[in-house]
């Protein structure tokens, strides 16, 4: 029953740490253009030299 202790926090911890990152993934605009990519994938032209 001492475990309970330890895991409680450690899991809101964590839960509240995801919850976080996926705010500010969202306020980082990162999910913008979830069409783009399904329209990208499909079309015949590929970029062989990417930018990066």
């Amino acid at each position: 029953m001492n475990i309970l202790t330890y895991l409680i926090p450690i899991s809101l911890v964590l839960g509240c740490a995801g919850l976080g990152f996926f705010v500010f993934t969202l306020r980082s605009n990162q999910y913008d253009d979830p069409e783009g990519d399904a329209q990208r994938i499909l079309s015949g032209d590929y970029d062989d030299k990417p930018k990066g």
